[in-house]
Parts: structure tokens; C-alpha cells; sequence
């Protein structure tokens, strides 16, 4: 399993908008994504314009190729993309330890 996370940054005063905005694109565009299996957002304490987006992907493919190059991603930035402040920075990972 892939984790996905993207660091976003929004324009200042619009939470309340960006939080509705991200939890509609994650509910009906990345969940109907291929190789999805959860995702979860957070926002920053010491910034609040700050946000940790976390996605689940089955396969680095199923980010990089099926969901980035297909019709999915363009519906997915035309919900949050006008929110942004700059562009998302976005890294992946691979689970190496784990705790209960």
C-alpha cells in the first residue's frame, strides 16, 4: 500500500469553504478512483491555512498513472484547486513499522 500525502496551503479565510470542498472531492471523485483505500485530512494548529492531505492507494500506479493521468484528476482540482495558495506539494510513502 501507497500513502499519499500532499501538503496544501489556502488562501487565508477560507477554511469553513475548503473543508467543505475537500471532504465532497474525496467522497465523490478519489473514492470512485481505481486502487483507492481511504484518505483523511488534516488541518495545521500552529497554521490553519495549512492542510495534510493523506490518501491510500493500493499501488504508486493507481496515484501516479490511473487517477493523475485520467478524467478523475481534473474533476478532483476543479473542486479544491481554486482554494490553493501555491501548489500542493506531494510525496509518497511505504509503511515500514507500525504500532497498535
Amino acid at each position: 500500500m501507497i500513502l499519499e500525502i500532499a501538503d496544501i496551503r489556502i488562501a487565508p479565510g477560507s477554511n469553513a469553504a475548503f473543508e467543505a470542498a475537500v471532504r465532497h472531492g474525496a467522497e465523490t471523485v478519489i473514492a470512485s478512483a481505481k486502487g483507492f483505500r481511504g484518505c483523511k485530512v488534516n488541518r495545521g494548529v500552529e497554521s490553519p491555512e495549512r492542510y495534510m492531505l493523506m490518501v491510500y492507494w493500493d499501488t504508486l500506479e493507481d496515484h501516479t498513472v490511473s487517477f493523475r493521468g485520467g478524467p478523475l484528476f481534473a474533476q478532483w482540482r476543479a473542486i479544491v484547486g481554486p482554494f490553493f495558495a501555491a501548489p500542493p506539494v506531494v510525496e509518497h510513502f511505504e509503511l515500514v513499522a507500525k504500532s497498535a
